[in-house]
C-alpha cells in the first residue's frame, strides 16, 4: 500500500520533489513509457519488455509507487501496474505557472505524453488515484447509495450491490438498465466492480452528445469500472481502473475527462460537504 505524503504540496495530494525525483532517473521513465504503451503489467511482463533484472525493475516501480505515479492491483495471483498521471496533472495544474516558459513547455510535454492514447490491440485501461479525507466505510456509501451519486454524479445508482445484481442508471437521461449492466464484485469498504452503462438516445441528449458520437459509443465494447479502497493514514486511497475499452475508442477518450472531474467533485463532496458545481453549458 502507497502511504499518502504528509510533505505534499497543498492543493496537489502529491509531494512535488517525490515526483521529480522519480522521473530524473531514465529506467523509471522507460518504466512509464512501457506502461503507457500497455497500462496493466505484471512485473514479470515489464522486466520481459525492457530486458531489466527483476530486482532492478521493482525497486524502481516501488520509487514510481511511492511517488503516485503507478498505482497497483491484484487480479488473482497477479499484481499488475498501471500509469497515474495524477500526480502530474496535480503539480503541473497547482506549479506550472511558478516555471520560466521552457521548463513549463517540457512539463507540459510530459503531462501530454503521459495522457496520450497509444495506437495498440490492448484494452488500454483508464486508471486514476485520489486521496480522501474520509472513511473507507463513508467512501463506500458515497459509492453505493443513491442519495450520495447523484449530488455529484448527477445520477442515482439503483442496486441491492450483490454480486449478478442488476445496475440502473437512474438521471435526466431517465432509467438505463440492461441484462448485461450488472454488479461483478462488491466488497463494502474494499472494493466494488460493475460493467458500464448502456448507452441511450436518452442519456445522449440530456448529456449533449451528437448522435455521431452516440453511434460510437454504441458500437463498441461493454467496459467495466473497478473502485480500489485502501486506508492511507487518516485519509482514503480510491484507485479507479476502468477497463475492457478499445484501444483508441471514443469511449476512453470520454471517460478519460469525466472521471477527473466525477472523482474532484466526489472527494469535495465527502471532505466539504459540498460537490464541486455543475460546469456551465
Amino acid at each position: 500500500m502507497v502511504a499518502y505524503h504528509s510533505r505534499a504540496e497543498p492543493g496537489t495530494g502529491y509531494a512535488m520533489d517525490d515526483v521529480f525525483k522519480a522521473l530524473a532517473d531514465v529506467s523509471r521513465r522507460r518504466l512509464l513509457d512501457s506502461l503507457r504503451d500497455r497500462n496493466g503489467q505484471s512485473l514479470r511482463e515489464l522486466c520481459a519488455g525492457l530486458d531489466m533484472a527483476r530486482q532492478s525493475v521493482s525497486k524502481h516501480l516501488a520509487v514510481l509507487e511511492s511517488a503516485g505515479l503507478v498505482t497497483t492491483a491484484r487480479r488473482g495471483r497477479e499484481k499488475l501496474h498501471y500509469l497515474d498521471a495524477a500526480p502530474i496533472n496535480a503539480v503541473a495544474d497547482r506549479w506550472i505557472n511558478r516555471y520560466d516558459r521552457d521548463r513549463a513547455g517540457a512539463l507540459a510535454d510530459l503531462k501530454t505524453a503521459l495522457e496520450q492514447t497509444p495506437m495498440d490491440t490492448g484494452t488500454n485501461p483508464f486508471v486514476y488515484t485520489t486521496y480522501i479525507r474520509t472513511t473507507p466505510e463513508r467512501l463506500w456509501q458515497a459509492l453505493t447509495e443513491p442519495a450520495f451519486t447523484r449530488r455529484y454524479w448527477g445520477h442515482a445508482f439503483e442496486s441491492d450491490w450483490e454480486k449478478g445484481s442488476p445496475v440502473v442508471w437512474a438521471g435526466a437521461g431517465g432509467r438505463i438498465s440492461h441484462p448485461e449492466q450488472i454488479v461483478l464484485d462488491a466488497q463494502p469498504g474494499r472494493r466494488l466492480s460493475y460493467t458500464w452503462h448502456t448507452f441511450t438516445p436518452e442519456w445522449a441528449e440530456a448529456s449533449g452528445l451528437p448522435q455521431d458520437v452516440l453511434d460510437r459509443i454504441a458500437g463498441e465494447r461493454r467496459s467495466k469500472v473497478t473502485f480500489e479502497i485502501e486506508p492511507a493514514g487518516e485519509l482514503v486511497k480510491l484507485t479507479v481502473v476502468h477497463d475492457d475499452l478499445e484501444a483508441g475508442g471514443t469511449l476512453r477518450e470520454l471517460i478519460s475527462q469525466g472521471w477527473p472531474s466525477v472523482l474532484s467533485s466526489l472527494k469535495t463532496l465527502l471532505e466539504t460537504g459540498e460537490p464541486l458545481p455543475e460546469p456551465a453549458r
